[in-house]
């Protein structure tokens, strides 16, 4: 994809403002933690990966006030977003490059140049990850395919290739044949905003249904693989992602339709042994009480809004990562993936 969600330049972050998508494409200058904390809070960037890479920018914009204003930004940038463990584990990294910098700092270097070293390493290595996970699960996939998705797992929502997109990606370079359907995923449409507008821009075949058309699509498009990206992965193999992916693999399972998860290993939260644990960002309510900034339900009635659900490792056929395939029974696999 042409376009880039993430860019530094010229000692600031541009980030693809994707709540003007597809309408318009802009970007948000961000010369502050405050405005990428603020960027990250409103979903003008979202998605596990890009949270964090964005995320570990930020570190890099505040540490021109010094280690104490780096840290303080670190934990800031910490409460954006709760469910999506990528974020933590890139602040993670940028605090540990800020305690190695303030520990031994024997050459000299601003702390800025060397907190920038991190973040865009971060970022190269996400792009990495992106294209091996999409060899990786590619081999999945039938020469020819129907692949159903949900919500915005691409270029838009990592360091510019995909995660459950780089899948569908890398089977097209290998030479496959690969429709696409989108569910529009309610109630902020990242699948017919964001989804169907970079697979469009790149010839993909795509078609958006509504989230409840779901089950009428794998039927009548014969589809061949559902394939989600992911925001945490307990250590059972449990995976929050966007609200509406676990009716999804309901029907995957029972239409006898393989059920994938695409996600990079830095999703993996191996601390917490289930889903039960993973906690679930609640959204404004306003996402579903307007639409386009007109209320779309009666006065006085109350909207209930969770960012994310959990699947079941029961209901996954394979976890995909840039270190390979995993199947059920996930448990201690998971362990072995990262050692």
């Amino acid at each position: 994809m042409n376009v880039q969600p993430i860019e530094w330049r010229q000692g600031k972050l541009f980030l693809l403002d994707q709540r003007a998508l597809p309408e318009s494409v802009r970007y948000l200058e961000c010369s502050t933690a405050e405005e990428v904390a603020f960027a990250i809070e409103t979903l003008a960037v979202r998605g596990a990966p890009a949270i964090g890479i964005a995320a570990a920018y930020g570190v890099v914009l505040a540490s021109a006030g010094g280690p104490d204003e780096a840290a303080r930004a670190a934990f800031r940038l910490s409460g954006t977003r709760p469910t999506a463990v990528n974020l933590f584990w890139a602040l993670n990294r940028m605090k540990n490059a800020l305690a190695r910098f303030t520990a031994v700092n024997s050459d000299g270097r601003a702390l800025k140049e060397f907190l920038l070293e991190e973040a865009a390493a971060i970022h190269r290595e996400d792009l990495e990850i992106n294209r091996a996970i999409g060899r990786h699960g590619q081999s999945l996939l039938p020469q020819s395919c129907t692949v159903l998705t949900h919500c915005n797992a691409g270029a838009l929502a990592t360091g510019g290739y995909g995660t459950a997109l780089g899948v569908i990606r890398a089977a097209r370079e290998a030479g496959k044949a690969v429709r696409v359907i989108a569910d529009e995923t309610r109630p902020v449409l990242q699948g017919a905003r964001l989804t169907a507008w970079e697979l469009a821009a790149e010839g993909f075949d795509v078609t958006v249904i509504c989230d409840s058309m779901a089950e009428a699509a794998i039927k009548k498009f014969e589809v061949n693989a559902v394939i989600v990206g992911a925001d945490r992965i307990a250590a059972n193999g449990d995976t929050a992602n966007k609200i509406g992916t676990r009716p999804l693999a309901l029907l995957a399972a029972f239409h006898r339709v393989p059920f994938y998860v695409a996600a990079p290993t830095s999703t993996l939260d191996l601390a917490i042994p289930s889903g039960e644990e993973i906690p679930i960002e609640e959204r404004p309510s306003s996402e579903i009480l307007f639409f386009q900034g007109k209320r779309c339900a009666p006065e006085g009635v109350k909207a209930w809004n969770p960012a994310f659900d959990v699947t079941p490792a029961s209901l996954i056929t394979a976890l995909i990562t840039e270190r390979g395939v995993v199947t059920p029974p996930f448990e201690g696999k998971l362990q072995d993936l990262l050692d």
